[in-house]
């Protein structure tokens, strides 16, 4: 069984590159994206989730 993290997703570089690192080395990553009103455009973050 492989091992959880939950991950605060920004959506940002860092935050992409260690999504997928965490990916790589085995774990089960769960992503938290939470909107505060940024002005970001999140309809890309819910595609790839799917």
């Amino acid at each position: 069984m492989a091992k959880k993290v939950v991950l605060a997703y920004s959506g940002g570089l860092d935050t992409s590159v260690i999504l997928k690192w965490l990916y790589n080395q085995g774990y089960e990553v769960i992503c938290f994206v939470g909107n505060v009103g940024q002005k970001d455009d999140f309809d890309i973050v819910f595609i790839l989730r799917d």
